[in-house]
């Protein structure tokens, strides 16, 4: 079975693929007519190294838990109303727990 990184990158490298088997077999075509796709592995392997660096650099950006719309929505509400900062603060603390790396 091939890492989601590689059919990424095949898809990628050739939209013309409209069928991938889980080893990593290529066809594009409709059902009943497919044709073979040849790729270079050295090329996918390269691309899917870059698909994987780019989604590890954004590591976290994942690992930020903000609060629910609704409940953000509400805190905004009652720091209108009493003049808090209730909201600033909940997301400047999930900022802080999980920094942008520079």
């Amino acid at each position: 079975m091939i890492s989601d990184f590689k059919r990424d990158a095949i898809l990628a490298l050739h939209p013309e693929v409209t069928y991938l088997k889980d080893n990593g077999e290529a066809f594009s075509g409709e059902f009943g007519s497919y044709t073979a796709v040849s790729y270079s592995e050295s090329a996918v392997e390269s691309k899917a190294q870059e698909l994987e660096a780019a989604y590890n650099a954004k590591q976290y950006q994942r690992d930020r838990q903000y609060p629910s719309i609704q409940e953000q929505l509400d805190m905004q509400y009652w720091d209108s109303v009493n003049g808090t900062t209730t909201w600033a603060d909940a997301i400047a603390a999930v900022k802080a727990a999980n920094p942008k790396p520079e």
